[in-house]
């Protein structure tokens, strides 16, 4: 049988964590807690805000230098959602078409209609070669800008960080692709990076051979400690006369990709003029063995368009 204490032994009234018996039995007491001033936050409450910092990335407000993952990627492109659909619908209204021009059968055009899914990546693709046909020629621009900038004595980092400045100029739309990558390159002078890793990353980035071929001479001549002003205006003026005779040689094949643009499409035009102008005409076309003779046809018209692409895909 357990022994009840004296009412005056073993008790410690004020004593925070000691025990005192209460109604036959041990209780805890627990210490007193200390309120906080009026208007005071609790110790611990408050939750300190998640910031980039923590995680050894400076916060957004700080500023927009660009990071790795935000850098453009030129021998890829992502389609929006919009995009897609539009691509892929108009693909599959443009072989439906075509297929009922010639087999005059709504079954046919909408079992065509799946081709359509083909559109998006030839879109893609096409979007591509523009995107890294006009960067070319904006590097042309960035090519003389940097030589003038020489030519006047600045050196090779003040000549690179002056470039954007010179090309606003020429493209005032600030999702220009050679003014943005030429503010990231001085970004990265700015905080202390050589130019020989910041231009080397927009090469290979770009995947384009002028560029390369610029990027090549000049961490060669930057490395062997030679004359890099001349080096960079003789590559440059050499870069440039290359251009030039590329953009003659565009001038004449876009001549003739319109022609066969029109060549690819008069069959079809033909075909739908006689349709309309003399059914009649075409009756023998729509029965028995003129099926076998509309495919065979559609099959040589397709694989004559695909020829002609392939001809005119001329890389310069």
């Amino acid at each position: 049988m357990m022994r009840r204490p004296h009412p005056g032994k073993g008790v410690d009234r004020g004593g925070p964590g000691t025990t005192a018996p209460r109604a036959g039995k041990w209780t805890r007491l627990r210490p007193a807690r200390k309120r906080a001033p009026e208007g005071a936050a609790r110790p611990g409450s408050a939750r300190q805000p998640r910031t980039a910092a923590k995680h050894g990335r400076p916060p957004a407000s700080e500023g927009k230098e660009p990071t790795a993952s935000s850098l453009t990627l030129y021998t890829a492109i992502v389609l929006t959602r919009a995009q897609h659909v539009v691509a892929t619908l108009a693909g599959g209204a443009a072989a439906a078409a075509a297929v009922y021009l010639f087999y005059h059968s709504l079954v046919l055009a909408l079992l065509a209609t799946p081709a359509g899914l083909l559109a998006p990546r030839m879109y893609r693709a096409m979007r591509l070669a523009k995107r890294r046909e006009l960067l070319r020629l904006q590097f042309r621009e960035a090519l003389s800008s940097l030589t003038s900038s020489l030519a006047a004595g600045r050196s090779v980092e003040s000549a690179i960080r002056n470039v954007p400045e010179d090309l606003r100029i020429i493209y005032p739309s600030a999702d220009t692709d050679i003014v943005r990558e030429f503010d990231i390159i001085g970004y990265r002078l700015e905080n202390g990076e050589p130019v020989e890793p910041a231009l080397q990353d927009f090469a290979d980035r770009a995947q384009v051979d002028d560029i390369s071929h610029f990027v090549d001479v000049f961490c060669t001549g930057k490395r062997t400690g030679g004359d890099l002003v001349e080096v960079i205006r003789q590559t440059s003026q050499i870069i440039g006369e290359k251009l030039e005779v590329q953009l003659e040689i565009g001038v004449m094949v876009a001549k003739k990709k319109f022609e066969s643009r029109i060549m690819m499409g008069v069959p079809f035009v033909f075909m739908a003029f006689l349709s309309y102008a003399a059914p009649d005409y075409m009756a023998p076309l729509y029965s028995g063995m003129g099926y076998v003779l509309l495919t065979v046809a559609l099959l040589v018209l397709a694989g004559c368009c695909w020829f002609v692409v392939r001809i005119m895909n001329i890389r310069m």
